[in-house]
């Protein structure tokens, strides 16, 4: 079992922390206008709020969620994309003890109806001024207008569906017992769980991802991650915004948009998954511009597996390391991090945060020996209530004594930090040996063509073999057969793809990460 402290993780009063913490993620936004009202709070491409306007637009937005029939115990579905509405939505939302539902608006029609079928929520509210696929929903579900309100506040139109015939759920006075947001994950299967986040989950994460960070009022934090989603939700916007920082809100990634980001609005921190990165290097290349971000401080990878060498060409052109994490929507989400003083050359996911326990355990439910890889056990302030309307798949999930289990592949390195080798459901065996997707698609991501890639195995007679499909630069002439030769020069010959496939564009979810289970259905 591994506590959090390493020499390079300062040390927290951990009970302390936990005691100061807002009871509630609806504090956050009244906090930050007590200590400095007129300091800009959010900023969207049209529009922005100061810390004052971002409270007041809270408690008008709460009251209007109460005039539809919120009640404490309900879930109100966010339909939306990164946006100042969604944010004022969320915080007003918790204001009344309600669940956030925060859905991604680009979800298909059937995705996002199936999610809604299981929720039951009282309200679907629609982002429609700052998402078009929100506008896309809200016409299709027959959603009526929010009037028009007397206060010059402007955080754009939304619009809504009510429903009066569901219930609320049971309200718990206690942060670590109350569901603050509501998160239906895409899953390594595809089929959606809807993960129930505390406040104190939240707020944990918010304190500590921020503080880890050390975000201050002079920050400006580049949001792209979808806040839809827990990453983009606790550590870049509430972690954020409790630490009095500007958020900078972008709904979608374009490599351009970033750029211009960079180099012209004080952006001092960007956290992206690995193919923004990746997709951001190649734009720049492309066009032939050159690097400018004149105060950035702080680049972060997270989401899915990094590999080495888009984390030297990356560092090599931001002039900044790039740290690393690991983390899941059931420990909402940060499990362990690259310190911000102890930056690595390896693409290890750092530090266990403090706070957070883990175990590595053996398929058997053995304790796996020291350096040896098991799955990856978590216990903590971050592990979540379960999942909604699913009391088998939380039993199954987390233990009587709270320990949750990941599903993933790790181990502790001699330095004690931590390193992911792979999915359990994803690891390939190959004539009896272990091949872990992780491997070779940093073997394939090394390749000067390659943009990202992800490997499957797929099964055969008696036996499984391995299966690339790999996204290329724009222009690149490497063939497949080139790079299962570029494979066979690094790679044992078990652990060699027996074909490589080249897509246009590889299956991402909103988050940019990678959809294997569609691969699956390729291959």
């Amino acid at each position: 079992m591994t506590a959090s402290t390493t020499p390079h993780s300062p040390a927290f009063d951990i009970p302390a922390l936990l005691a100061a913490l807002p009871a509630r993620i609806a504090d956050i936004p009244a906090l930050a206008a007590a200590r400095d009202p007129h300091r800009v709070s959010l900023v969207e491409d049209a529009r922005q709020l100061t810390r004052q306007q971002l409270a007041d637009a809270v408690i008008e937005t709460a009251a209007r969620l109460r005039e539809l029939g919120v009640r404490a115990g309900d879930r109100v579905m966010i339909v939306a994309e990164n946006s100042i509405v969604q944010v004022v939505l969320l915080f007003a939302t918790a204001k009344l003890d309600a669940w956030a539902l925060m859905s991604n608006a680009r979800l298909s029609a059937a995705e996002l109806d199936a999610i809604r079928t299981h929720a039951a929520p009282r309200v679907i509210a629609y982002a429609v001024d700052a998402s078009s696929d929100a506008r896309d929903h809200a016409q299709r579900h027959g959603a009526k207008a929010t009037p028009a309100t007397a206060t010059p506040i402007d955080i754009g139109t939304w619009s809504f569906v009510a429903d009066a015939h569901v219930h609320a759920e049971p309200v718990e006075a206690a942060s670590e017992k109350q569901c603050a947001a509501l998160i239906y994950t895409t899953g390594t299967t595809g089929t959606p769980k809807g993960v129930m986040l505390s406040h104190r989950n939240l707020m944990f994460i918010a304190t500590m991802s921020s503080t880890l960070r050390r975000v201050g009022p002079d920050d400006v934090v580049y949001a792209v991650l979808p806040i839809s989603h827990v990453y983009g939700l606790a550590s870049v916007c509430l972690g954020s915004l409790h630490a009095g920082a500007t958020v900078r809100l972008a709904s979608r990634f374009t490599p351009e948009a970033v750029r211009r980001a960079l180099a012209y609005e004080n952006v001092s921190i960007f956290q992206g998954v690995p193919a923004m990165h990746a997709k951001l290097l190649e734009h720049l290349q492309m066009h032939g511009y050159a690097w400018s971000a004149p105060r950035l401080r702080f680049a972060y990878s997270g989401g899915s597996p990094l590999d080495a060498a888009l984390k030297a060409r990356v560092e090599s052109v931001y002039g900044v390391p790039l740290h690393n994490g690991y983390g899941m929507t059931e420990s909402s989400p940060t499990v362990s991090q690259t310190m911000l003083d102890a930056p690595r050359a390896d693409v290890s996911v750092g530090q266990v945060i403090p706070g957070v326990e883990v175990r590595f355990v053996m398929l058997d439910g053995v304790e796996a020996a020291d350096g040896e890889i098991g799955e990856l056990w978590v216990r903590g302030p971050n592990v979540m209530l379960g999942y909604y309307r699913n009391p088998e798949q939380t039993r199954a999930t987390v233990t009587e004594d709270g320990w949750l289990k990941t599903g993933d592949l790790a181990r502790e390195e001699a330095d004690g930090t931590l390193s992911i080798v792979g999915r359990s459901k994803e690891l390939i065996i190959r004539s009896g040996f272990n091949v872990y997707p992780a491997e070779v698609e940093h073997v394939l991501n090394a390749h000067p063509d390659v943009v990202q890639s992800a490997v499957i195995g797929r099964a055969v007679e008696g036996n499984e073999e391995v299966v690339a499909f790999v996204e290329l630069v724009a222009g690149a002439k490497v063939t497949p057969a080139e790079l299962i030769e570029w494979c066979g020069a690094r790679l044992a010959p078990y652990k060699r793809p027996a074909e490589v496939r080249v897509l246009a564009a590889l299956p991402a979810a909103s988050t940019g990460k990678i959809l294997k289970h569609r691969l699956r259905e390729l291959a």
